[in-house]
């Protein structure tokens, strides 16, 4: 019989998905997927004890998207073995990670293993770009059969430690929004994804900026490439933050008390 893992992820430019994907096809099982961008839950979601999960979530300035936060609260697990997964983009996951766990460990789910993996940057994709790498998927799939064995000796599960600190660093605004431009073909594409509501079917050009997490959500599924970044701040940014994170980072990987 083919074991399945139930696969709980958010990922508005779809590395944070790949990186879920193929960890979780490393371990050699079937999945049941839970897009919490496209088809957030409606209702409380149970996962008996014998029905293992792995949530991956991306990191934006140090912590969870509150969006996300929030929709992880509808899954309740049943002393539920799991696995915590983060993607960032090569600067930093702060306290993303210990945030994951922490409400997976409230809801009722047994974190046996985690993950920060470095993802090509959602803002500004020269950073990171093309990862994970080859390189890095051999070591998510090695780091995916460490959690095949963990998934069959749970009971260890409370041990586990990983990285970040309480209180929880305070979530930044991002001063960078993408918007539409003639290109845009008014399709819809971008309003019916954006989490938060903040593009308009009247006006899909623009975003309201008071709503935008800047998931980048609309510029990658926008058939017609006419969402973006653009102006001289998202230029000057783009740069500095490219010299803040020209040093390469490597996956993190968490289990029974062990950084690997």
């Amino acid at each position: 019989m083919i074991e399945k893992i139930n696969l709980v992820y958010f990922s508005a430019a779809g590395t944070t998905k790949a990186v879920s994907i193929h960890l979780a096809e490393s371990m050699g099982r079937e999945i049941n997927e839970y897009d919490l961008l496209r088809q957030p839950p409606r209702q409380p979601v149970a996962f008996e004890s014998d029905a293992p999960a792995l949530f991956a979530m991306p990191v934006y300035a140090g912590r969870i998207p509150a969006v996300c936060a929030d929709a992880l609260r509808q899954f309740r697990g049943r002393n539920t073995p799991t696995i915590a997964v983060v993607t960032y983009g090569n600067r930093d996951f702060d306290d993303a990670l210990l945030e994951l766990k922490n409400i997976l460990s409230e809801n009722g789910f047994m974190v046996v293993a985690a993950a920060a993996v470095v993802a090509q940057h959602s803002i500004f994709p020269h950073v990171a770009s093309g990862r994970p790498d080859a390189s890095d998927k051999q070591k998510i799939a090695a780091f995916g059969q460490t959690c095949s064995e963990a998934l069959n000796g749970f009971t260890d599960a409370a041990k586990i430690s990983v990285k970040g600190n309480t209180p929880y660093c305070k979530p930044m605004a991002i001063p960078l929004q993408p918007a539409g431009n003639a290109r845009c073909s008014t399709c819809g594409a971008c309003v019916k994804v954006c989490p938060t509501k903040a593009i308009m079917a009247e006006s899909p050009r623009k975003t309201d900026k008071s709503r935008c997490i800047t998931c980048t959500a609309c510029i990658a599924t926008c058939p017609q490439n006419a969402r973006g970044f653009r102006g001289p701040l998202y230029a000057v940014a783009g740069k500095g933050f490219a010299a803040m994170t020209k040093t390469r980072k490597e996956p993190e990987f968490f289990t029974s008390n062990h950084q690997l």
